[in-house]
């Protein structure tokens, strides 16, 4: 009989529970990923509970008061604190979003937070991004032109052309939406995912411009656009209200429209 064991860090196990003590009125339980690459150890669940009288209203306000007052140790990202980073992205209750703007109210009973899903973990609530910035990068994010521009000069763009990017510019690259999608999760290294295919979509509708051509032939690949299956758990996700999926329709569009 064949004898099956488990992996190094394959089960998440209980860890510690921290109370705030006695004399609090409000308590909230937050359970917490935990994992130290570091140690030997498998990855668990430790448990505080916080007096949220004496706590900020958003989940991330939870996670600094947890590392400044009850526990050094925990790891996670965070900067701007407005949603307008995207530092702070996590999977909280089921679903992935900004800590920083995610109210600890709208959650009912513990506060569960993880790591991004299916993304490798650095540490605690760190996932590596450093193959999605990759990807973010391979589809040259910045103005391309053929026809020289006089330094005196400015790009003008029309009132409805600069219309066209409202819905696109505003990504902040949180990684919320590709974490998310189940093509991503199996296909990642080939597939671009929703976050920067939306990007893409941002420059090749930007009227100023011109290396639209290039642009789709980079695009037109059998995984690097069509994994997406329009399961629209990416609309569903994003912390800013964008629509990833229909720019990747968009997309599509414009390929057929070209052959």
């Amino acid at each position: 009989m064949v004898q099956l064991t488990l992996p190094p860090h394959s089960v998440v196990k209980k860890g510690q529970v921290v109370n705030p003590g006695t004399g609090a009125n409000n308590v909230k339980k937050f359970i917490i990923y935990r994992w130290d690459p570091e140690t030997p150890d498998n990855p668990r669940t430790d448990v505080y509970e916080i007096d949220l009288d004496h706590c900020g209203p958003m989940v991330l306000d939870a996670l600094i008061k947890i590392k400044n007052e009850i526990d050094s140790t925990l790891t996670f990202r965070r900067s701007c604190r407005e949603g307008i980073c995207g530092s702070c992205a996590m999977n909280i209750d089921g679903t992935n979003t900004l800590a920083c703007t995610k109210p600890i109210e709208e959650i009912k009973g513990a506060v569960k937070i993880y790591p991004l899903p299916h993304m490798e973990v650095i540490k605690d609530l760190v996932p590596d991004l450093t193959h999605f910035y990759a990807q973010h990068a391979a589809i040259r994010p910045w103005l391309e032109r053929q026809t020289p521009i006089p330094p005196d000069q400015e790009i003008l763009q029309s009132k409805a052309d600069r219309a066209k990017l409202d819905g696109l510019y505003e990504c902040i690259l949180c990684a919320c939406c590709s974490t998310s999608c189940p093509s991503y999760w199996w296909n990642g290294d080939r597939y671009l995912g929703p976050a920067i295919l939306l990007q893409a979509y941002r420059w090749l509708v930007d009227s100023r411009d011109e290396m639209a051509g290039e642009r789709l032939d980079n695009l037109e690949d059998p995984f690097r656009l069509y994994r997406c299956h329009t399961i629209m758990n990416c609309t569903n996700t994003c912390p800013k209200g964008l629509n990833p999926a229909k720019a990747i329709v968009e997309i599509k569009k414009l390929l057929i429209q070209r052959r």
